[in-house]
């Protein structure tokens, strides 16, 4: 009861006044309809939905109201009245869940003025909504074309994106770190990498003997010591790795007879050829025999050295005097014959004395010195350090000879105490 009377005081209309005017109700409820929206707050649209529920209201109540023209008016009026009533109450309460904005709203608009309606609305949201729309799009369509050209970057919004571009072509030094050698710490491996060739290429020419150990263990495993000895020499000098041809002459003087016979002679020689597999890539020592002249010539080998002085010695014959010139034109034709020009060489010169002819033999080492500056002559003294035969090796200064006195008995020497004379001044 309470809606219908509010219902009732919202149309402002009695039923009795609803009664006398039945042939204009349905003129009247139009406006009816319209004017009590102010007065409710919190139903302004019921009225309005009448409207559109009025339509196929009127044709049911448009055949009863010219039928009753006459008198019945008022019981038929009294019923439709009844029925308008609930019909109303049913309309407010099911178009209630309608959305009435809408509803309403757009009738009048679309009738009256569509126009203004569709311009404020659209206009912000074109405004709001496509405005971002927009930006980015043109951000995006910005993006790729400063991507194939870097150089226009002067556009302020594209910045960023040039920025990036800048930077990602500057991500390619890292195959300038890599060529500088690999890349990274690219200055780290460059410097590890330029130390590593330092330290290849001593180790690829890293001074080497001539002849392997492995090589001299397995041809002549009698020399190992002094091979090793030699070794130790030549390294202490500096010369290792050193590459000369190695010469041996033996004195065969009548003064001699004894150092051959006792072993010295050839204990020198397997000496000599152990220093030549150090020097030497084909480890042979030449062996020129001298006493007035030149008496015979030889050859040590690896193979071929056990004994070998001896032999050759006892086969030259009669021993005889002390010429050291022969001896040195023998060494140097030699030399020459079968060693390129140029090629160092070093002479062990062993004798037990001084000179006959001191003249010659001062002359020769001359000469030698002059046109033969690579050869040098390192004198091996036997006998008594203090015998004044030897004053003529401590005297001579020819530039390309020097001396060591092995005392009376050379063969006792050790290998390094031979070797340390003999290579004292050898600097090839």
């Amino acid at each position: 009861m309470g809606i219908l009377t509010l219902l009732r005081n919202a149309f402002g209309r009695s039923r009795k006044e609803r009664a006398a005017q039945a042939e204009g109700a349905t003129q009247e409820t139009a406006p009816a309809v319209t004017a009590p929206e102010p007065k409710l707050p919190s139903q302004p649209a019921a009225p309005a939905e009448p409207d559109p529920s009025e339509p196929p209201a009127q044709p049911e109540a448009t055949p009863q109201v010219p039928e009753p023209r006459s008198e019945s008016t008022p019981a038929p009026a009294a019923t439709s009245t009844s029925t308008d009533e609930h019909d109303l109450v049913k309309a407010a309460f099911t178009n209630i869940t309608v959305p009435k904005p809408t509803d309403p709203e757009p009738e009048p608009q679309s009738e009256a003025a569509p126009e203004p309606a569709a311009e404020p609305r659209p206009e912000p949201k074109t405004e709001t909504a496509p405005e971002p729309a927009a930006e980015p799009q043109s951000e995006a369509e910005s993006e790729p074309t400063p991507a194939p050209a870097p150089a226009p970057a002067p556009e302020p919004a594209p910045d960023p994106t040039p920025a990036d571009g800048d930077k990602a072509p500057q991500g390619p030094p890292a195959p300038d770190n890599e060529s500088s050698t690999s890349g990274a710490g690219g200055n780290a491996t460059a410097e590890g990498e330029a130390e590593a060739t330092k330290a290849t290429p001593p180790e690829a020419t890293a001074p080497k003997p001539a002849t392997t150990a492995a090589r001299l263990r397995s041809q002549a495993p009698g020399l190992t010591t002094a091979y090793k000895a030699a070794g130790t020499a030549l390294k202490k000098h500096g010369l290792t790795g050193t590459r000369a041809r190695v010469h041996l002459v033996l004195d065969r003087s009548a003064s001699m007879r004894a150092y051959f016979k006792d072993g010295s002679a050839q204990a020198l020689a397997e000496q000599t050829l152990a220093l030549a597999a150090h020097l030497d890539p084909e480890a042979a020592v030449h062996v020129t025999f001298f006493s007035t002249e030149v008496d015979g010539t030889g050859e040590l080998t690896l193979t071929d050295h056990e004994n070998k002085i001896d032999e050759l010695h006892g086969a030259l014959g009669r021993m005889g005097r002390t010429a050291y010139h022969a001896a040195v034109e023998a060494v140097l034709a030699h030399h020459g014959e079968h060693a390129p020009p140029g090629t160092p060489a070093l002479v062990v010169f062993q004798t037990d004395g001084a000179p006959d002819a001191k003249t010659p033999a001062t002359q020769s080492l001359t000469d030698a010195a002059a046109n033969h500056p690579n050869v040098h002559f390192s004198f091996v003294a036997f006998g008594d350090p203090e015998n004044k035969a030897f004053d003529y090796l401590r005297k001579l200064k020819t530039g390309n000879a020097s001396h060591f006195l092995a005392g009376e008995t050379p063969k006792e020497l050790t290998d390094k105490e031979l070797y340390e004379g003999v290579l004292a001044t050898w600097r090839p």
